[in-house]
């Protein structure tokens, strides 16, 4: 067994290694420009450019057309909140989110309340899940854009998007969902789930780091961030990165292969891990709804411990407390809080993302490590007794 263990998977996954050899030959061999249109060097990269969308677009039931590239789920969720707001201008300036969306949604929205738009935030119920209920109540008639995540990178949760989709709908309001911790875990049809807009990033799903996407269904306005160039319909200028697109095909290919077996084979690891602690542990809570979850997600909280020392005293495993871009702030968790979370139950949180390369021999070990470090940290402190004799005069 290779140490430290990995189980960070919602921060980022290894590249897998099929996904690197495809990706290789564009770095050397075919190193051209895919908007070059003149050269064999520039046709051999917008062929494969054209392979990879439409591989990318497979993986979510999309028209290869809809799908832009971009830098990453970030670029993607600032591209549909800031661009369907910038498009929608003549027709309102509100805009409907949740609690507990990643920053990559809530600072994109902090900044249209800068510029004036209105943004209601939806609340959660105690296992994470938002209720169609509460978002029709929240729309209005001058509503622009609603934008719900898929998947919780935090706790895992899995909301109802088609049933919040179609409350939108309804109210001829587009509906962004940003599915890049669902994306290569769970099955996504954007017509089946009738999204307008969803982004994606690759290095989730083990692709690359630095490529994503975002889907916009025809018809969706949306504003470019980026102008020069034209380049993706004109929605995101710059050159492409060519060999990381290539990878991000490659793994969409590999994960809508293989996710079916895999999410089994997660879910059994995952569930494993869990009634491990349950046994061995008093005092240990999974947060967010075990019923409507990824499969390699676990969250939980370890009462009556530390949260740093947690992390920290798990020397040969990497975990994690939250989301990775959140790691600096030193307040806990707006997920769980969001969730109702007791403040100290927050801050001893673990997040356990399992993946394709984790085993149950990890599993075990990880488990085992935990529960014997909780009980180290639960242990009362040793109370030694000094005799009176041995102290300083002043002290006795």
């Amino acid at each position: 067994m290779n140490l430290p263990i990995y189980m960070d998977g919602h921060s980022t996954t290894r590249v897998d290694p099929r996904v690197v050899e495809a990706m290789l030959p564009f770095f050397g061999e075919h190193y051209g420009n895919a908007a070059s249109r003149h050269h064999r060097f520039g046709w051999q990269a917008r062929d494969a450019v054209a392979d990879a969308r439409a591989s990318v677009a497979k993986l979510i039931g999309a028209a290869a057309r809809e799908l832009v590239f971009t830098s990453g789920a970030t670029e993607s969720n600032n591209l549909a909140l800031k661009g369907v707001a910038e498009a929608s201008r003549d027709r309102g300036n509100h805009v409907v989110t949740v609690e507990t969306e990643h920053r990559a949604v809530l600072d994109p929205c902090a900044r249209l309340e800068r510029q004036g738009l209105r943004v209601s935030y939806l609340p959660v119920r105690a296992d994470g899940l938002v209720t169609p209920a509460s978002l029709e109540a929240a729309l209005a008639p001058e509503t622009v854009l609603v934008s719900v995540m898929l998947a919780n990178n935090e706790i895992g949760v899995v909301q109802p998007i088609a049933d919040l989709a179609r409350v939108a709908r309804s109210r001829g309001v587009p509906m962004h969902t940003d599915a890049a911790q669902a994306a290569g875990f769970v099955a996504i049809d954007v017509g089946a789930a009738g999204v307008d807009l969803l982004s994606l990033t690759a290095h989730k799903l083990y692709g690359p780091k630095g490529v994503g996407a975002l889907f916009v269904r025809r018809g969706v306005a949306v504003a470019p961030l980026m102008d020069g160039g034209g380049h993706e319909a004109g929605l995101r200028s710059g050159t492409l990165n060519v060999p990381a697109i290539v990878g991000f095909g490659r793994a969409a290919d590999i994960c809508r292969e293989e996710m079916a077996e895999e999410a089994v084979r997660l879910r059994g690891l995952r569930d494993r891990l869990w009634e491990k602690l349950q046994r061995s542990l008093g005092g240990v809570t999974v947060n967010g709804s075990m019923a409507s979850r990824l499969p390699h997600n676990l969250n939980v909280s370890v009462e009556g411990v530390n949260g740093e020392q947690l992390l920290t005293g798990l020397s040969d495993v990497a975990v994690s407390s939250g989301a990775a871009c959140s790691s600096v702030r030193q307040e806990s968790s707006h997920v769980l809080r969001a969730l109702g979370v007791d403040e100290a139950l927050a801050r001893a949180s673990i997040r356990f993302g399992l993946g394709r390369f984790n085993t149950e021999a990890e599993v075990d070990r990880v488990a085992d490590a935990l529960c014997s470090l909780v009980e180290r940290l639960r242990a009362p402190a040793p109370v030694f007794e000094v005799d009176d004799e041995d102290l300083p005069a002043e002290w006795r």
